[in-house]
């Protein structure tokens, strides 16, 4: 295809972006009985490819622009600082429309259209929306995975300044810092850029193939020596902040947060700013940075990040921040503010950095932080059924909750009648868990809140470790139910060892899930199944990893969601991606074409077909389902719409092993 065409198809694929809150997604469902129905994805010749690249239309926005002059090379340079602010009260919800001058008025853009009502989903020409970058110089001037911005006449809500430098208070991001910095040379100054990357890097794991392996990631708080002073605390990627309205520091990631109490001043002090004119403060972009500001009553969240990940996933990743907080404190933290502005709740946070900094973590190898949906470790049907029989007898003795888990998957779950439990819920208590040692040691009975649940008030949970990795968590609202809980455990637990249901999830993690190389090659073979990694030598399967390129038609991993069941499973890492560095990248590059496909500035869209120098990307989006598939660069586009087709059959053979069907359901 052409660049005039390319740019013609981008063009007319892209409506006006609007900045949105990325509220949670709650999916309308029956009973979960119900089973994936099928489904294909149809090549008609060569599909229609066009730029997918966020388009931002820049009316009525409010944007400030300068020229600025970093003091370190290579971290800023000359940048275009760019805010972002939003008419309305901070606590209220997004309104519609656009407000007057200076300010976005975030509003909800139509739904696309949707499919043809028919029971097979058919993928037509027109419906594909995708950039295939072959090479270099497809779109002169336009790197990939860059940020396109229309040209258009600049409107009174837009102001161009000229400045000698970007304004600075703290020396963040390659202003010129302090004396500290200036006294660097320039080879410690990449010294130090190397080893920040190489930290990076570190933290995602899965040098075994599994995108939750966490087996090389040292859990605490990160650079406690730093403060913003320190060049490398500037030169590090990614930060987030938590403080109060009165400018109070309670959390950061990096750094002594008690050592960054003037950082923490001055970003309260441009929040209120921005309220004191009417405004919402949402994003700032400065060069590559990004400055993400959520504000949540008295309680301000901030990331500042290089990363290139979507603003819509930096303000989720926010959110389940302020989620994890909520969860150990509940919502009603707020009136302490409200009788005293200048309340530290530092202390109440006490022990908990472990807590944050493994769920910011989590942001680099979990893909439920931004898909908001939990995963099952693979067990067969019958395993599964007899876990759940046991925990719905003890449902029916007055739990509100029972969840039976492997690490940060769900093995059953089964709540009290007319109980829902959100995703993201889930994902913060696993987390609270897993990162708590204590937990680990003893039986533990512990008040919590969940956010989605209820953020005012607690419940409380019993929580069990079964073995190294299963744990059982008891949820209720009595107080003086432990002794109650207890017993349940000891009940659940004696069935548990007796059906051998430990051991077979033991035996799960060993194996480990999906594997690209064991899809059927023939779509019409029924009664698959995955364990003990049956298929390695039995017709019908392909198996091509010794050779290095994965799957069938270079399918290198892929993760199918289902948007009735809020579940999703994710295969295994091929022997393309075993080092975290490409891991990590391919996590990255997933949150993006999940922000874009779900952008409703521009879409939303059915399919994407996305091709650069790492990988293809296929997304698919239907009502039941969405599809990300990372194939070779090299793959072909035919080829690969056929192999997503045998990945949903397979998907649809072995639900029972992968999903959890048939449990109590959840209306969330």
């Amino acid at each position: 295809m052409s660049a005039e065409e390319l740019s013609s198809s981008a063009s007319s694929s892209s409506d006006e972006t609007l900045e949105r809150d990325p509220s949670f997604k709650s999916a309308e469902g029956g009973g979960v009985d119900e089973r994936l129905g099928s489904v294909r994805l149809e090549d008609e010749g060569d599909v229609e490819e066009s730029r997918s690249d966020r388009v931002e239309d820049r009316g009525g926005e409010a944007v400030v622009e300068s020229n600025g002059h970093g003091g370190d090379e290579g971290e800023c340079g000359e940048e275009s600082l760019v805010v972002e602010t939003e008419v309305g009260d901070a606590s209220g919800d997004l309104g519609s429309g656009v407000g007057g001058d200076g300010a976005v008025v975030e509003r909800d853009a139509g739904e696309g259209d949707g499919d043809d009502g028919g029971d097979v989903p058919v993928l037509k020409t027109a419906e594909v929306v995708g950039s295939e970058v072959v090479g270099e110089g497809s779109r002169p001037g336009l790197e990939v995975g860059s940020e396109w911005r229309r040209n258009r006449t600049r409107s009174n809500s837009e102001i161009e300044m000229d400045d000698e430098q970007s304004p600075s208070s703290s020396g963040y991001a390659g202003e010129r810092g302090s004396s500290n910095g200036a006294a660097s040379s320039a080879s410690d100054i990449n010294e130090i850029v190397e080893d920040d990357e190489i930290r990076e890097v570190g933290d995602v794991d899965g040098a075994n193939g599994g995108i939750d392996s966490q087996s090389d990631w040292v859990p605490g708080k990160r650079h406690a020596d730093e403060d913003d002073a320190s060049i490398s605390w500037r030169k590090r990627k990614k930060h987030f902040f938590i403080l109060s309205n009165s400018g109070k520091p309670i959390y950061s990631r990096h750094g002594d947060e008690h050592k960054l109490a003037g950082f923490s001043a001055t970003l309260q002090a441009i929040v209120s700013f921005v309220e004191n004119g009417g405004d919402r403060l949402n994003l700032v972009r400065a060069g590559k940075h990004q400055v993400i500001f959520l504000v949540k009553g008295p309680i301000y969240l901030v990331c500042i990040s290089c990363t290139e990940e979507p603003y819509e996933s930096l303000k989720g990743q926010l959110e389940l921040i302020y989620g994890q907080m909520i969860l150990i404190l509940t919502k009603s933290v707020n009136r302490c503010f409200e009788r005293n502005a200048k309340f530290d709740m530092t202390p109440l946070l006490g022990g908990t950095d472990i807590v944050f900094s493994s769920l910011i973590h989590s942001f680099s190898w979990n893909p439920a932080t931004f898909l908001h949906a939990y995963t099952c470790l693979p067990l067969a049907y019958a395993t599964r059924q007899a876990a759940g029989a046991i925990l719905q007898d003890v449902a029916d003795s007055g739990v509100l909750f029972a969840i039976l888990m492997c690490r940060h998957k769900v093995i059953s779950l089964v709540g009290a009648q007319k109980a829902s439990l959100h995703p993201d819920d889930m994902l913060l208590l696993a987390n609270f868990v897993m990162s708590s040692e204590s937990f680990r040691t003893s039986e533990s009975f512990s008040p919590i809140c969940l956010p989605r649940y209820n953020p005012m008030a607690f419940l409380y949970a019993y929580v069990n470790f079964l073995d190294a990795d299963s744990y059982l968590m008891l949820l209720t609202t009595s107080s003086d139910a432990f002794y109650h809980l207890k017993d349940c455990r000891i009940r659940i637990e004696t069935v548990l060892l007796k059906s051998n249901v430990l051991s077979e999830v033991q035996r799960s993690l060993l194996d480990g899930g999906m594997h690209v190389e064991d899809l059927p090659t023939d779509p019409s073979l029924k009664n698959r199944t995955l364990s003990p990694r049956v298929g390695h030598d039995s017709q019908g399967t392909f198996r091509e990893s010794a050779a290095g390129i994965g799957g069938p038609s270079g399918l290198w991993h892929f993760i199918y969601r289902s948007i009735y069941l809020d579940q999703y499973v994710s295969s295994e890492f091929s022997s393309c991606l075993r080092s975290p560095r490409q891991q990590k990248r391919l996590y990255r590059a997933y949150q993006k074409l999940f922000a874009s496909m779900h952008d409703k500035g521009i879409g939303p869209h059915k399919t994407q077909f996305r091709r650069d120098e790492n990988y293809v990307l296929l997304c698919w989006v239907t009502p039941d389902f969405e599809l990300y598939a990372a194939f070779d660069p090299l793959a072909d586009k035919g080829q690969a719409i056929k192999t997503c087709n045998r990945v949903c059959q397979w998907v649809k053979d072995v639900e029972n092993e992968i999903f959890l069907l048939g449990a109590s359901p959840f209306s969330w």
